[in-house]
């Protein structure tokens, strides 16, 4: 085991503050860590970014955030900058071990009854040949249909700060994912976002049949939680919660500290 006066915190990167859904999940594996959660608010939503200027936004961000937290790992909880910018960040700091959040198509493939998939991701996963890898390697065997929402991220965001969203408009956003064919129906839908399953339990109300709505955010921590060395006891120090714009909204404070995060002040990673 690791001694404490040797710890370092854990780094949980998003693009905003779907990446809770993780940092949750987290937390329950490594109790004895403490962690640092990043939301990119000054660069999202990812969805529209040319992928040239993303990849060097995050790898540049990176460059900065490494320098001031120093941390065990880095965990990736965005699939759009994951299956863009992952092996970038691999290159551009070998010495660090990276959590990536891709698609869950393989665990989808092998639970799927009817043979029918939907994916729910950003425009920017969907485009990915990274995701269109998995699906050749894991997939092959079923029918998946990619489902780009460009409005679903903020709607997550604006939902998990309590605003109330329009059944109407949420319904139009996971319509596409529900497919009838041949007598078989949709019965599986990755949830290729960490902001979704948020919103889970309005997808199951608005959904026109049961579906199993796959979560990635335990398998994400799991993969963490062999990477990090155990602790003997509590490491000192406390959670914290950093935004790249450096001014959070009031709601965003309330839910950090409803989460047991502290919010950075002055951060200097928007600089």
């Amino acid at each position: 085991m690791t001694t404490t006066n040797s710890a370092k915190p854990i780094l949980v990167f998003d693009s905003g503050i779907g990446g809770l859904t993780v940092l949750r999940e987290a937390r329950v594996l490594m109790p004895e860590r403490h962690f640092i959660y990043v939301a990119d608010d000054a660069g999202f939503p990812y969805g529209p970014w040319e992928e040239p200027a993303l990849k060097a936004h995050v790898i540049a961000l990176f460059d900065r955030l490494l320098a001031e937290h120093d941390p065990e790992i880095c965990v990736i909880a965005c699939n759009t900058a994951f299956t863009l910018v992952g092996a970038g960040l691999r290159a551009a700091f070998p010495a660090m071990p990276f959590v990536g959040t891709v698609p869950a198509i393989k665990p989808a493939a092998e639970r799927t009854r009817s043979g029918l998939v939907s994916v729910l991701a950003t425009p920017g996963t969907v485009k990915r040949a990274y995701t269109r890898d998995l699906i050749q390697s894991f997939a092959s065997q079923c029918d998946v249909r990619l489902v780009g929402s460009e409005r679903l991220a903020p709607m997550a965001e604006a939902y998990i700060r309590g605003e109330t969203l329009a059944d109407d408009a949420v319904r139009a956003e996971i319509a596409q994912c529900f497919i009838e064919q041949d007598g078989r129906k949709t019965d599986i839908v990755v949830l290729a976002c960490t902001h979704y399953p948020f919103m889970a339990n309005l997808f199951r109300k608005l959904a026109p049949w049961p579906v199993d709505w796959l979560d990635p955010a335990e398998a994400i921590a799991r993969q963490a939680r062999r990477l990090v060395p155990p602790l003997e006891t509590l490491a000192p120090g406390e959670d914290i919660a950093v935004f790249t714009s450096g001014n959070p909204d009031f709601s965003t404070c309330r839910l950090m500290q409803g989460f047991g995060l502290q919010i950075e002040s002055n951060s200097r990673t928007n600089r």
